[in-house]
């Protein structure tokens, strides 16, 4: 699997930034990175149908929470006339509940259940950028599926935990902003952190480091990375 770079600032009930849809989450122009990358502009047009390579059909992007997956997944969608989806937002139409209040009504085991028949679902789509929730990963059965799932890119939004935890300090000074629970046990959060990378790292096919990049730079890292990597490449930097 390969590794390119890009920089910005989870558990998984509050990890997704918001969408147009999900009023709890932010909106891509809320996003910290966005904040500077108002002199480029967010790019208008789809890129040209040739621009990724004929194999993919979906883009999935993982990363623990702030690490822009909602903002940038968006953005993508956009540079590629496809839709965008996001996982804790599709399960909290289906459900009629938000995350948070599946947690706490249900637990996790459920909440994880009714997580993988939504992964599995949005899979089974074309032309799609999926943004994962941050604790997705860490269940062995979403790990397989996405890494068998034939024509499929999942890439990888890293970043250090300060960055991380900097960027969603900055989110939550906004009263429309989702809560985030978790990074009021900032030890337990990290503790997350560093279970979930291995994870992460392993079923990406490109590791994007994000910290210094904003939000058009990291798309067009993403770009970069699914062009110029051969087909039996492993992980690379960028």
């Amino acid at each position: 699997m390969s590794t390119a770079t890009l920089a910005q600032p989870a558990h998984p009930q509050t990890e997704s930034m918001p969408t147009k849809s999900n009023p709890g989450k932010k909106s891509r122009s809320d996003h910290p990175l966005a904040e500077r990358s108002t002199s480029r502009g967010v790019p208008q047009q789809p890129v040209s149908a040739g621009a990724i390579p004929p194999g993919v059909d979906r883009i999935v992007l993982t990363g623990f929470m702030g690490s822009g997956k909602t903002s940038t997944g968006g953005l993508l969608a956009q540079r590629l006339g496809w839709r965008f989806l996001d996982l804790d937002h599709e399960i909290e139409a289906r459900h009629h509940r938000t995350v948070p209040q599946i947690f706490s009504e249900s637990g996790e085991p459920y909440f994880r259940h009714l997580e993988s028949a939504a992964l599995a679902s949005l899979l089974g789509q074309r032309h799609v950028v999926i943004a994962l929730g941050g604790g997705a990963p860490e269940e062995l059965g979403n790990r397989l599926l996405l890494e068998q799932t034939p024509r499929t890119k999942v890439i990888y939004l890293a970043a250090s935990f300060d960055t991380l935890v900097s960027r969603c300090a900055a989110q939550a000074a906004d009263p429309s902003a989702a809560a985030r629970p978790n990074l009021a046990d900032l030890a337990l959060a990290q503790r997350r952190y560093r279970q979930r990378c291995p994870h992460y790292e392993r079923i990406a096919a490109h590791t994007i480091q994000t910290a210094e990049r904003t939000l058009v730079q990291v798309a067009e890292a993403i770009f970069a990375a699914l062009l110029t990597a051969a087909p039996a490449a492993h992980h690379s930097s960028q």
